[in-house]
């Protein structure tokens, strides 16, 4: 049986951001991660821009639903990813997880404009994950803001 690795990815509201990466390391992980994600302030639901983001790109995170990081204050992660810098201040060091990396990203919740303006800057973040989600998966490595790769 292949070795699974469990992976949180923690932001603010666990609506955005978070819901993507958790999202995108279930579909490109293959079955090799248990993907969680969670809030330390969670929003009542997903963000319809980030549902219609990643329908765009074939995966359906529509029925995924914000939780609050006290769900898993009793479990072990292989590798908790913070993906806000709200989140790192809060929770700078996840206690239970092997590994921590922070990549810093901007919030898409907080664009401004026209919904293709806002869904413009979903896409920007959207790609940004995956690329970084992309390299977790090929390389077994997440790299963290300074560039510095942690191995799973």
């Amino acid at each position: 049986m292949p070795d699974i690795k469990r992976i949180l990815v923690l932001c603010t509201g666990n609506s955005c951001r978070s819901q993507m990466a958790e999202g995108y390391l279930r579909e490109l992980g293959e079955g090799r991660f248990e993907a969680h994600s969670a809030g330390t302030e969670p929003a009542e639901r997903v963000h319809p821009l980030a549902v219609k983001a990643m329908a765009e790109d074939g995966i359906d995170i529509s029925a995924q639903r914000p939780k609050d990081i006290g769900l898993y204050d009793d479990e072990e992660f292989d590798l908790v990813i913070t993906v806000c810098d709200s989140a790192k201040q809060s929770c700078p060091m996840f206690l239970n997880a092997r590994e921590n990396v922070h990549w810093s990203l901007e919030d898409p919740a907080e664009a401004e404009g026209t919904e293709e303006e806002r869904m413009t800057f979903f896409r920007q973040i959207r790609d940004r994950i995956r690329e970084r989600v992309e390299r977790l998966v090929q390389t077994g490595e997440a790299l963290n803001d300074e560039g510095e790769p942690v191995r799973l």
